[in-house]
């Protein structure tokens, strides 16, 4: 009897044992994936050189290992600054970032998990690098350009964040806001543009029309002098046939045909009278 115990016993002690190995072998080694890094620690304290991906030997039972992820990550981060002209605007950003691989262990020390870096590193510089971009210029200027706004924002953000290791890979503005009084005063002011293009078409409409006004009054007064200079030479040339008429009455003689020119569109148009006929009509 004490003898099948004793066996129990050392089977129980060898089970244990042989656990206790395979969990010493399998905590004795770590995998990285690719796009990871990870950086092992031995009681608290981080070692120098990051693990890249593929398996690495470690410590067992006092060290452990964190894994962080080396691809791209993205967080929308809200900023608020005063632009050159004292204007309140709000903007958001998306910020598109990895993290450095051969300052992983750096990070590790100072920053501690991904949470930590969005919240203590990136927030608060992407604050500070909109307050730099949007002092620069006024709160329109921030809006109408837009585009050189986000390059000077990218550039300060880049140069605050590169000593923390994290890179920054690209930016993008999702929302830019302004304040209601400003809002009110772009508002009046194209309101007061339209009205100012609206009166300055208008003058030229009148401009235009006094002035085909014009023309047609020129027209006008052109016609009637042609006409009454039509008018007086023919009233010559009727005064000449009368004078002839009176002229054959008194000789009896038979009266001629004469040939009259009148006005016309093309000059001079030729017509023949009868002044026997003509002399008819006088009497």
């Amino acid at each position: 009897m004490k003898t099948q115990n004793a066996q129990s016993w050392q089977a129980l002690v060898g089970g244990v044992i042989a656990a206790a190995l395979i969990l010493i072998s399998f905590s004795s080694f770590v995998i990285i994936n690719p796009g990871q890094a990870g950086v092992i620690s031995i009681l608290g304290k981080a070692r120098d050189g990051a693990l890249l991906e593929g398996i690495h030997i470690k410590p067992p039972l006092v060290s452990i290992v964190d894994v962080y992820d080396l691809t791209v990550q993205k967080f929308e981060v809200p900023a608020q600054s005063s632009t050159k002209d004292l204007q309140n605007l709000t903007a958001s950003f998306a910020i598109n970032f990895r993290l450095d691989p051969t300052q992983v262990v750096e990070i590790r020390r100072k920053q501690g998990t991904l949470e930590n870096i969005v919240s203590k590193i990136i927030a608060p510089q992407t604050q500070e690098s909109f307050k730099v971009a949007a002092a620069r210029r006024t709160v329109e200027e921030a809006i109408t350009k837009r585009d050189e706004l986000k390059q000077d924002f990218d550039l300060a953000l880049s140069e605050r964040l590169e000593k923390y290791g994290i890179l920054v890979l690209d930016t993008s503005v999702v929302d830019l806001t302004f304040s209601p009084e400003f809002a009110r005063a772009v508002e009046e002011k194209q309101i007061a543009e339209q009205r100012a293009q609206r009166a300055v078409y208008v003058a030229r409409e009148a401009e235009q029309q006094a002035q085909a006004d014009v023309n047609r009054a020129k027209g006008k007064a052109e016609a009637q002098r042609l006409l009454a200079e039509t008018l007086k030479a023919q009233g010559g040339q009727l005064v000449l046939q009368k004078e002839a008429i009176e002229a054959w009455r008194e000789g009896g003689a038979q009266m001629p045909n004469v040939l009259v020119t009148g006005g016309g569109s093309n000059g001079s148009v030729p017509f023949l009278f009868n002044l026997g006929n003509l002399q008819e009509a006088a009497r």
